[in-house]
């Protein structure tokens, strides 16, 4: 009889202990075998950098909270890393996969990367970040779906389809490389290419059924050239059945460089027309774009600043001080922020030519884009009610923009300018 009180109590206490016991969110293992190989993007083959044989490389395709591991083998003879675009690697700096935060894999090793997709969800992509390895391939997709607990604002596509767009040169890139060691630009590239093509007369990018609804993730993964976007687009194929194509052109070039692929309609009867659409021209186009994107405030997602947080605007001091801003400031490239800073960035381009501003570890607010030169009283004009939360940011010839974000991820983050060659060259800050 006392045996079984013990039994029962020794029961009681395991089944109680069970309710205490958290699951973690789910795993997902890869194994990367990174070596060269031929690719003919421009439909001249050349030496590239492939993933499992692939190019472009695996697809990482995970949920939010999903925590990934990724084993990757350096088989090239060059030490090589691998960053993870937009990915914000909350409190995982040491994992972002770039010089500074993480030692070089040396040829001949393994490294493994682990990380967590925490609070977020969209569309994000992969590169090798040491050098101009960038411009050799290495490049995947990288789709962060939203938990099935949390709902979106549109029905469940038929399919996700992942969409890498890109300037390219024919130049291997240790020869871009030698090129900028020499104190020469690497030019403009050679064309343009579509998920590792520049065109296919044939065999379709995809195909889609009449009448279903898809969601196409676009990335543009080139070194130099704007195309212009990371966004994810819903497509219906609610036209005639028959071959369309998908354009990519450079924009703010004088030669335009373009690539097409074909999206075909199952069934679908009759080319693609090859009458293309004129590109928008001119910078003011893309600036009122930008303008017109509001942030859905109603709809269910991740969220951009998962602490609550508000902007306490009137706190944030002027570094340096707006009576400067005429002046050049040589400023360090290691910035110390107290941990939950509320900042206010200003970028100004007194440039010709178009720049973009990428910073690792979080999404920011782009808050305001205007051509001229900054002052303290445009913040007036400010969107501080529906601002678009990114992670990226162009800034136009002659013109400058701004963005809000708190300082709320600790550890060493990149900021960084996306045309690679400024990037080689060391315009980056941390």
């Amino acid at each position: 009889m006392g045996g079984s009180r013990v039994l029962l109590a020794l029961l009681l206490c395991l089944s109680a202990g069970s309710f205490l016991v958290r699951g973690e969110d789910p795993y997902f293992f890869y194994t990367w075998n990174v070596t060269y190989g031929t690719i003919s993007p421009l439909g001249v083959p050349q030496q590239g950098i492939l993933i499992n044989g692939e190019f472009p490389g695996p697809r990482i395709n995970c949920s939010s909270n999903n925590n990934i591991v990724i084993n990757v083998f350096n088989n090239l003879d060059e030490p090589l890393l691998f960053t993870w675009n937009g990915i914000q690697q909350r409190k995982n700096s040491w994992q972002d996969g770039l010089p500074g935060t993480n030692c070089p894999i040396q040829p001949g090793t393994n490294f493994t990367y682990r990380f967590q997709v925490k609070d977020q969800i969209g569309t994000y992509f992969y590169f090798p970040s040491l050098g101009m390895q960038r411009a050799a391939g290495g490049i995947g997709g990288l789709r962060v779906n939203s938990r099935l607990l949390i709902p979106v604002p549109f029905d469940d596509p038929e399919d996700d389809y992942t969409v890498l767009i890109g300037d390219w040169y024919k130049k291997s890139h240790t020869v871009l490389k030698k090129k900028l060691d020499s104190g020469h630009s690497i030019g403009r590239p050679d064309g343009v290419q579509i998920n590792g093509k520049s065109e296919d007369k044939d065999e379709p990018l995809f195909t889609m059924k009449p009448g279903l609804t898809y969601r196409y993730r676009i990335c543009n993964v080139g070194i130099k050239s704007s195309l212009n976007f990371r966004i994810q687009v819903l497509v219906t194929a609610n036209q005639d059945p028959k071959d369309y194509y998908m354009v990519a052109s450079t924009r703010f070039l004088k030669q335009v460089y373009t690539a097409k692929r074909i999206i075909r309609y199952t069934n679908g009867k009759g080319p693609a027309s090859p009458e293309l659409p004129e590109p928008p021209s001119g910078w003011i186009w893309s600036l009122n774009q930008f303008r017109s994107f509001r942030w859905n405030l109603t709809a269910s997602a991740a969220r951009p600043n998962p602490q609550d947080k508000v902007f306490k605007y009137n706190t944030m001091v002027d570094d340096p001080p707006p009576e400067s801003a005429e002046k050049i400031v040589i400023t360090p490239n290691v910035l110390n922020i107290t941990f939950r800073t509320f900042v206010e960035i200003i970028f100004e381009n007194h440039e010709k030519s178009i720049q973009s501003w990428h910073l690792n570890g979080y999404s920011f607010f782009a808050v305001a884009m205007e051509p001229g030169r900054w002052n303290p009283d445009k913040r007036k004009n400010y969107n501080l009610l529906d601002a678009v939360s990114r992670n990226t940011i162009q800034v136009y010839p002659g013109s400058w923009t701004a963005i809000l974000l708190t300082f709320d991820n600790a550890g060493l983050w990149n900021l960084r300018s996306e045309t690679w060659e400024r990037n080689y060259l060391d315009n980056n800050s941390t």
